[in-house]
């Protein structure tokens, strides 16, 4: 199977916080930008392999600065890894200042994909082949951050993580 370069599965979901998106605070609920998140980062899975994909796991959702009402919200997502049916993707959060146009990054989210068959079976994805220092960074742990999710979830024993262990001898 061939190595699909991970610059082209990148996404860019751009959105404005409006007043039913927003909390009493009027910030951004979180479970809006879930569910943006998870749109991203199932059109980024998807062109990596050209099939349906599922959300499997929400990795990890740092929620840094408050989104507020009025806000631009920019949501860059990129698959960081595939393994042999699944695919990590990796997501930066950025607020456009509406009126200088100056972006801050304020969240980051990784969540992870399975490619499934008209059936709902898992099918193998293609490899990604990282190009920038910061595809190749968030490549590497990949791995790191697979293990340690399979090992929560008690799919993993602990002494099977080599990755893992590796940080630690």
């Amino acid at each position: 199977m061939k190595k699909v370069p991970a610059s082209s599965t990148l996404t860019l979901s751009t959105h404005l916080v409006l007043p039913e998106n927003t909390n009493t605070l009027g910030n951004l609920m979180g479970g809006q930008l879930l569910n943006w998140l998870d749109i991203a980062s199932a059109i980024s899975a998807h062109r990596l392999c050209k099939r349906v994909v599922v959300t499997a796991a929400v990795n990890n959702v740092s929620f840094q600065h408050p989104i507020k009402l009025g806000d631009i919200v920019i949501i860059e997502a990129k698959v960081s890894r595939s393994f042999a049916t699944s695919m990590e993707v990796f997501m930066d959060i950025y607020v456009e200042h509406h009126t200088t146009g100056e972006r801050i990054k304020c969240n980051e989210a990784i969540y992870t994909f399975v490619a499934v068959d008209q059936l709902g079976s898992p099918i193998h994805v293609p490899e990604v082949l990282p190009e920038s220092e910061e595809e190749i960074k968030r490549y590497d742990g990949a791995l790191r951050r697979r293990q340690l999710r399979l090992i929560l979830a008690g799919k993993m024993k602990p002494e099977e993580a080599t990755e893992l262990k590796a940080l630690f001898d």
